[in-house]
């Protein structure tokens, strides 16, 4: 039988991969909870998969530092402290920085209307009351400077700690930051630097559009534990 030339197979994935995906997920989300001890054989029940496939995704997870692995005696979810924020996100502004100084050099005029665009909906999502929505704009905004910076290194590292900042914001607040017009103001400045070719500019206006979610967001934590 004839198979039509647009049709695409559907991506299959393993199942390591598979329990990789859904344990992270649920340290993220907090359904495993912080110091929560695993079981391979129950997270193997509970996927529908073998042990093998749960045990390599744990040390996948543990080079993450989502898990602590104890080889013969137990493994339990990473533990994450309030103070975590004030080094999690100093280390994120500086790789974005990077890439924005980087980008400034390098962007073409259609990549920064991709840019201009991304950001007036993360405005709209501000301004409709949809976090989860604006959360996700906000990363495919900064997202889009580190592809433009072709540094891989960059993606990669900036990658791992949006794992651990979503996951903190899920445990010590139980919801994203409501993102402010800030944020929106910052971006386009971004954009305008980049515009300018001007590097500094660029890289000194990421820090600040991420130093200073991080001193609001360590100020909300501490506002509601008292």
């Amino acid at each position: 039988m004839p198979i039509p030339s647009h049709y695409s197979t559907p991506v299959k994935i393993t199942a390591k991969e598979r329990a990789y995906s859904q344990i992270q997920r649920w340290i993220i989300d907090g359904t495993l909870q912080q110091g929560e001890k695993l079981g391979d054989a129950e997270l193997a029940e509970a996927l529908g998969v073998s042990r093998t496939p749960v045990r390599e995704a744990l040390q996948l997870l543990e080079v993450q530092g989502l898990v602590e692995v104890h080889p013969g005696n137990y493994t339990k979810v990473m533990s994450m402290e309030k103070s975590d924020i004030l080094k999690m996100y100093p280390t994120l502004a500086a790789l974005h920085a990077l890439a924005a100084e980087t980008a400034a050099t390098v962007v073409l005029a259609e990549q920064l209307e991709e840019l201009q665009a991304i950001n007036t909906q993360f405005a709209e999502a501000i301004a409709c009351g949809q976090p989860y929505q604006a959360m996700e704009l906000d990363e495919q905004f900064h997202n889009g400077i580190i592809e433009i910076s072709e540094n891989h290194y960059v993606s990669t590292f900036s990658s791992s700690l949006h794992i651990h900042i979503r996951r903190f914001k899920y445990l010590f607040l139980k919801q994203p930051v409501h993102a402010t017009l800030s944020s929106v103001q910052e971006h386009t400045a971004i954009i305008e630097a980049m515009r300018q070719g001007d590097k500094q500019g660029a890289a000194a206006m990421m820090k600040q559009n991420l130093l200073r979610p991080m001193n609001e967001l360590y100020g909300l934590i501490t506002q509601n534990e008292e």
